[in-house]
């Protein structure tokens, strides 16, 4: 039995099957199967677990370890690090594979067949993770057949569900989608799963703020001016065009990535270091945050119209920024910026708590004397929390600059000793910890808050790539008196 650490403790994790359907998928090669590596790398997966593939395309189980094997050796921007020989054939002895059509009933009876035979062989598969890695149209098919066979009962182990996002397309598709999922499994069988909830520096969020007594006091109307949240990439949207042109912007990282990180940087103190504890907390944000349609900014970058699989007519966003506002006394009037784009200048990630300048600051009127204290969680790259602050310069001239107190991992993000997000929330659900994962309540409750935003979208401007976005979305925040901070990368550097 393979021991894993949570909350200072050591934990069993039982052995059990993971069944991939959509194993030959995007996702899958991108992040799945690498984490399995890692994993077996780091010695967490039980040495009698299965690991089950499902796809449509026709191979044995020598040609899924082949399959395996090239995925694990392609060039991964998110995993770089050398493949070991020995620890792939130490993860090819759980690999199985069986081929089927995921609409077709007779093969979820020849899937339970071989789970059973695998238990009676030794490998325990009563404990069961279904991994949904396939298009949303199939859910529906696959939770039905998965029923028809009783394989989501929880009968001799547990059996446990995860889905990614975008779970709907609003909140209506939003609502029906939890519905379907509870007419067939129980709301603590289901596992929503948002990667950025797994990233080490938004999980540290929860450290930094309730385990020190020095900023959280500070964390309220009376001491913070505004709060930015940035995800920009300097990419476009690559192999995606088909997936893209129907999502747009918004609704691929805003919905849910960027909501998620404001509610960690502003819930209050959870009662407890527990599931239901935090969960209740961040809930208590998403449903507090006021829709501003009027003060919403799209744009598209040029030529986005000539990438693969997009119409050319589209008028999908790659560029969004909002305006919002939570209602609550505690940010009663804190405006809160949100921005997320493709081809910008730079790939950052981070959210910058902007404090008030209070009136009476000693170096009013100095070069940098009036610049804010800014503290900032960056997500990615150089990882980190780090507080801007304004220091003298050494010499016999009272000269002032911004610096940075900052606490980074200091480590090399491809080393894989920070956990992949994937990596952690998988282990999260084999421990059967929900604490990262979303409920269906915050789901809808992001919805509820985006809906409005797109409901009557107003044309997307142009802007330029390797820029900042349209000039539209520097005009909102200017209208305030601020301005978008510009991300640095002086601080946490490898």
């Amino acid at each position: 039995m393979t021991q894993g650490l949570k909350n200072g403790n050591v934990l069993p994790m039982d052995s059990f099957a993971l069944v991939i359907f959509g194993a030959t998928g995007n996702l899958a090669q991108k992040y799945l199967l690498q984490v399995l590596y890692d994993m077996a790398e780091k010695g967490l997966l039980p040495e009698k677990m299965s690991i089950i593939g499902v796809a449509r395309k026709v191979m044995n189980n020598d040609d899924f370890k082949k399959y395996v094997h090239e995925v694990l050796h392609r060039r991964n921007l998110h995993h770089t690090h050398p493949i070991k020989e020995e620890v792939f054939e130490d993860l090819a002895k759980r690999l199985h594979y069986i081929d089927g059509h995921l609409d077709n009933p007779e093969f979820y009876k020849r899937l339970n067949d071989f789970l059973n035979k695998l238990t009676k062989s030794g490998n325990n598969c009563d404990n069961r993770i279904y991994y949904l890695a396939t298009y949303p149209d199939l859910y529906s098919h696959v939770f039905e057949n998965l029923n028809s066979q009783k394989m989501n009962k929880q009968t001799n182990g547990f059996v446990r569900l995860m889905i990614e996002k975008p779970i709907g397309t609003n909140l209506q598709s939003a609502r029906a989608l939890n519905n379907l999922l509870l007419k067939y499994f129980s709301e603590d069988q289901i596992y929503r799963l948002d990667h950025y909830l797994g990233k080490e520096t938004i999980q540290n969020i929860l450290t930094f703020r309730f385990s020190n007594d020095i900023f959280e006091p500070m964390i309220n109307k009376d001491y913070i001016d505004h709060i930015q949240i940035t995800a920009s990439e300097d990419f476009g949207i690559g192999s995606r065009g088909g997936y893209y042109d129907a999502v747009g912007a918004l609704k691929d990282v805003g919905q849910n990535h960027q909501l998620q990180m404001l509610a960690f940087a502003t819930m209050d103190c959870p009662v407890e270091f527990s599931s239901k504890a935090v969960t209740t907390q961040r809930l208590k944000i998403l449903q507090s945050l006021q829709p501003l349609a009027q003060k919403t900014v799209f744009g598209q970058y040029e030529d986005y119209r000539l990438e693969k699989n997009v119409d050319p007519k589209s008028e999908i966003e790659t560029f969004y920024a909002i305006k919002t506002y939570i209602k609550s006394e505690r940010f009663k009037n804190v405006p809160i910026y949100i921005r997320a784009g493709k081809k910008l200048k730079q790939t950052v990630t981070e959210i910058s708590i902007v404090f008030k300048n209070p009136p009476s600051r000693l170096f009013h009127g100095l070069t940098s004397g009036d610049e804010p204290n800014v503290l900032i969680y960056r997500i990615q790259p150089n990882e980190g929390i780090v507080l801007k602050i304004v220091t003298k310069k050494p010499g016999h001239k009272l000269e002032l600059e911004d610096e940075y107190m900052q606490f980074c991992y200091k480590l090399d993000p491809h080393s894989h000793y920070i956990p992949d997000p994937y990596e952690r929330l998988l282990t999260d659900t084999i421990r059967g910890d929900k604490t990262f994962f979303n409920t269906a309540e915050e789901v809808e409750a992001q919805w509820s808050f985006i809906d409005p935003l797109i409901k009557d979208k107003p044309k997307a401007h142009s802007y330029k790539q390797g820029s900042w976005g349209p000039k539209e979305a520097d005009e909102l925040i200017e209208a305030d008196g601020r301005k978008w901070l510009e991300p640095s990368m002086d601080f946490c550097r490898i």
